[in-house]
């Protein structure tokens, strides 16, 4: 099964190389009807007929496009002419460098190193040369010079010669123009076809994943065609102010470029940079324009397209580079242009199909874990450093009990599940204790330094406040049941009531409890554990403290469908299968002494 994935896929991607002539128009032509069909449907609610709409919207594009390319041309004819002034310029800068390292120095004596050595690679056996060469007295062995001239090429051939470079790039343009009205006037027609193709039984997921791919689509074109003329202005404006020539170009040539991930940013700076070079009389303009896009690119990049943009792609950082390698490797310059897009509808396409869930899985932006399953994976591994970092991440929007209850519990749970197995080891399960140790306390001592640093700020829920003076009285005993994972629960739950102002301590001693020093008795479950054993438990504590309150939390996989927090009052026991739940019962016993 295995070796036959790998075969489609091998056919697949050799199909999409040997075909990409016409593939490439054809991808460009989609996804440019992915841009201008919200505008075709905007000239259809003004009631235009849909042919003129469709002729309209590509007009409009071609008529922006051609524009573009105008000033791109009138820009380079001008920086043309005055390549000859910047070239003179350039090369007394290169003296005055010179003069400034000296005459003897190490890249005099590199460059002389290199020559010597061409020399010595292209005339391997001069000294034999010299020996063969035939006398020049002779007039028999005298060479006889022989030029070669070519007729002047008359009207039509410079004519060819001059548009056959054009000729492929405009058959291509043409093609994606007539594939792109084609896909905009039977727009239905072709996702109808396509549904039919993937499946007319199940409707909905099909519309389901053309939809998400054609709204994600349409949010990526926009936010990157907005962010990337706003590049653009940004710099084509601060360059102006530098005085870097010809800046209207360079300011297109970067919204352009942008649009390549990752190095389009990259190679739009090099030309106006080598520019600067060339112009100015020192270096600071060059430098000036070196510092204008190490700012403008990584705060575009890194602070307003998070912000604007947010997950609207659908891709990892990582989906980005390897499409950018696979798709550029596969069609060349215009692959890596089409990486993103073409990428992000595959990615799609395989979040409704589930034959190609792995992917969604590899490529796409979704966590590969649950929160739960990667704290527990920490766990396994005795990685307390990881799961400390999503704690506090946690934190900065949710409360520490919320954390304990929906995270650290939640992957205790996974871990009960494992021991019942008989997976986990004596090995892991340490780990998992001394993970829950570090977590708890690395909390504990982060809410203390924030405590302190604001010691008059309110108090937060879920953070350690003051302990009232009415709940200090006698402590409450958090006492593990059976394993080392009830060991885990009781830490959890002592730590929670500490923070809500309880007097809480995890106890496995029994001089305390045998004194009458416990107000309450929390025993702590979160493996399996049978009626029996939980009423023999009751039964010995009530014995030894018939003055105390005892509560049997149950938080294992057994009640977690359990989900109300509920505290069932039987005698002295209250049950309680949430952190809640037995803050709950600890406040009623709280109350009712008072």
């Amino acid at each position: 099964m295995a070796f036959s994935n790998f075969l489609i896929g091998a056919l697949v991607v050799a199909a999409l190389y040997f075909t990409r002539e016409i593939l490439v128009p054809i991808a460009v032509a989609v996804l440019l009807s992915f841009v201008l069909s919200p505008l075709v449907r905007a000239f259809q609610r003004m009631k235009v007929p849909r042919s003129i709409a469709v002729l309209s919207a590509v007009s409009l594009a071609l008529a922006i496009a051609l524009s573009l390319a105008a000033m791109v041309m009138i820009e380079v004819n001008q920086l043309a002419s005055d390549l000859p002034r910047y070239q003179s310029t350039l090369g007394e800068k290169i003296h005055n460098l010179r003069d400034r390292i000296g005459s003897v120095g190490v890249l005099k004596n590199a460059s002389s190193l290199l020559k010597n050595l061409d020399r010595e690679l292209k005339s391997p056996g001069s000294g034999d040369a010299e020996t063969a060469k035939p006398s020049l007295s002779d007039p028999a062995r005298t060479p006889i010079p022989v030029e070669v001239h070519q007729p002047d090429p008359g009207a039509s051939e410079a004519l060819i010669a001059m548009l056959r470079p054009l000729a492929a790039p405009f058959t291509t343009t043409g093609i994606v123009v007539i594939f792109l009205i084609f896909f905009l006037f039977q727009r239905e027609d072709l996702r109808d076809r396509f549904i039919r193709l993937l499946g007319s039984e199940d409707l909905e997921r099909t519309t389901a994943a053309l939809d998400d791919a054609g709204q994600r689509l349409g949010r990526l074109f926009l936010t990157q065609l907005i962010l990337n003329a706003t590049f653009g202005v940004v710099i084509g404006l601060g360059l102006a102010v530098i005085g870097v020539p010809n800046s209207p170009l360079w300011g297109l040539l970067a919204m352009i470029l942008r649009f390549v991930p990752y190095i389009g940013a990259i190679l739009a700076a090099g030309l106006p940079i080598a520019l600067a070079a060339a112009v100015g009389s020192d270096w600071t303009m060059t430098l000036w324009t070196a510092a204008l896009f190490a700012v403008v690119e990584p705060l575009t990049g890194h602070v307003v397209e998070p912000l604007v943009c947010g997950r609207s792609a659908g891709l990892s950082p990582v989906a980005v580079v390897v499409a950018a390698s696979f798709w550029t490797w596969l069609w060349g310059p215009l692959g890596l242009l089409l990486s993103t897009p073409l990428t992000l509808c595959l990615v799609v396409f395989a979040r409704h199909v589930d034959r190609l869930q792995f992917i969604d899985v590899m490529l796409g932006d979704q966590p590969a874990l649950t929160p739960q399953q990667t704290a527990y994976q920490r766990m396994l591994t005795g990685d307390p450093i990881d799961a400390i970092e999503q704690a506090r991440s946690y934190l900065k929007k949710g409360s520490a009990v919320a954390y304990y209850e929906e995270i650290l519990l939640g992957a205790l749970r996974l871990a009960e599940a494992d021991a019942a197995q008989g997976r986990l080891d004596d090995v892991r399960l340490e780990n998992i204790h001394e993970t829950v140790s570090e977590i708890i306390e690395d909390m504990a001592s982060q809410e203390t330094a924030e405590g302190n640093a604001s010691a008059e700020a309110p108090a937060k829920k879920g953070k350690i406040v003051n302990i009232d003076a009415r709940k200090l009285g006698k402590p409450i005993f958090c006492i593990p049941g059976l394993g080392r994972l009830d060991d885990c629960a009781a830490l959890i739950v002592a730590d929670a009531l500490k923070r809500e102002g309880f007097n809480a301590r995890v106890s496995g001693a029994d001089t305390e409890i045998d004194a009458g020093n416990a107000e309450t008795i929390c025993v702590c479950f979160l493996e399996e554990v049978s009626e029996a054993r939980l009423s023999f438990t009751v039964r010995k504590f009530s014995r030894r403290a018939a003055s105390a309150r005892i509560i049997v939390c149950r938080l294992g996989n057994q009640f977690e469908a359990d989900k109300e927090q509920r505290s069932d009052d039987v005698g002295p026991q209250s049950l309680a299968t949430t952190i809640a739940a037995v803050a709950k019962s600890t406040s009623v016993k709280t109350r009712r002494e008072q």
